[in-house]
């Protein structure tokens, strides 16, 4: 399952330094001016999963696959980028590819970093990208509406869900709102077709506030704003020091723990933002556990036991016959799957299960 999630921000927020952290490489190159990063950056990261270290001892696994999200770092935007300001409007289509939007916020002062507004102001940050967000939409939903709404006139029933949606869509931008906030009036039936729209603004939403060295652990002032905002938008929210993580990154794990003991930090902050970004897209993860690897697969909260088949192989799906499944705990209790299978924690299920978290399964098909 390809997971891409857009970075964007303001220039020089810390967006390039927490995708170095991010990726590990410096790949990204982060430098105190408007625009350093002219051509988005891609990278694959890991999805942070101890439980995957406790399964392979267990099984003897030779080697463990973690599941992974591939995060975007989008070039600076600016006030006026929807109408080609600063480097224009070239790079939203980047986002529009995307399953989520990571905004990052200044939650620091520093002097010798430019800031483009020439202020410290994380929630008129916010604002400025989601509106510049937004009026890309209005103009991309403008445009289209014209010949949707001559379709629908003529009986095309597709082209008639297509302009109830825009409409719903435009209600809640034309009010200076993200087009988010709509989705609880979108059935699920209209799912597909909402989707289906690409609006920037219903991508789902992560608040990442980038704070100063010393509020690592807990944010400040200007991170419990960017809290406040994500709250009041039914978003999510994050504090992280891209800093501190970025420094993080080139250490080993050995050096990383004295650093974080030194810092009192008990995890980097990355590990949060990319669990964070994880449980936005509603995700979570089933476990393949042998001695040849022990392996993450990635599902939508919800999904049936020939659905996270599937994402292993399409076959695996059409011919699924039924799933052993161990919960974790079970497993690890009692250290691997013939005690489990003993004790009668070894489950058959049919096509009807919903899998949970942390399932440890092996599929029988046909």
């Amino acid at each position: 399952m390809a997971l891409k999630v857009a970075i964007v921000g303001l220039p020089n927020v810390g967006k390039s330094t927490l995708f170095n952290a991010l990726t590990k490489t410096a790949a990204a190159q982060a430098a105190n001016y408007p625009f350093c990063t002219i051509e988005p950056n891609t990278g694959d990261v890991a999805v942070p999963e101890p439980r995957l270290d406790a399964l392979a001892e267990i099984a003897g696994s030779k080697e463990i696959i973690p599941s992974r999200i591939t995060f975007v770092d989008i070039a600076g935007l600016v006030r006026g980028a929807s109408k080609g300001e600063g480097l224009g409007n070239q790079f939203l289509a980047n986002i529009r590819d995307c399953d989520a939007v990571a905004f990052v916020a200044r939650c620091f002062v520093d002097d010798d970093i430019t800031h483009v507004e020439n202020r410290i102001d994380p929630i008129s940050d916010l604002e400025i990208i989601e509106t510049e967000l937004m009026l890309a939409d209005l103009e991309s939903l403008e445009r289209r509406r014209v010949q949707m709404e001559k379709r629908a006139k003529g009986g095309d029933k597709d082209s008639q869900l297509s302009l109830k949606l825009v409409d719903l869509a435009l209600s809640k931008l034309n009010a200076g709102k993200p087009a988010r906030v709509a989705l609880p009036d979108v059935s699920k039936e209209d799912r597909k077709a909402w989707d289906m729209l690409q609006l920037l603004t219903a991508l789902p939403a992560l608040y990442v506030a980038n704070v100063d060295e010393g509020s690592a652990d807990k944010g400040n002032e200007l991170s419990d704003l960017v809290a406040a905002r994500a709250a009041a938008d039914n978003a999510k929210s994050v504090v992280i020091s891209a800093k501190i993580d970025a420094e993080l990154a080139v250490l080993d794990a050995e050096e990383q723990a004295e650093f974080l003991e030194g810092l009192g930090l008990a995890e980097p902050g990355l590990n949060r933002l990319i669990r964070e970004a994880y449980a936005l897209l509603g995700l979570q993860s089933y476990f393949t556990v042998g001695p040849k690897e022990a392996r993450a697969w990635t599902i939508h909260i919800g999904d049936t036991a020939p659905q996270a088949a599937g994402v292993i192989h399409t076959d695996f799906e059409k011919g699924f016959i039924r799933a052993e499944t161990i919960a974790y705990e079970d497993f690890v209790a009692l250290r691997g799957e013939a005690r489990a299978r003993e004790a009668g924690k070894l489950r058959a299920e049919g096509k009807s299960y919903v899998v949970k978290d942390g399932d440890v399964m092996n599929f029988l098909f046909s």
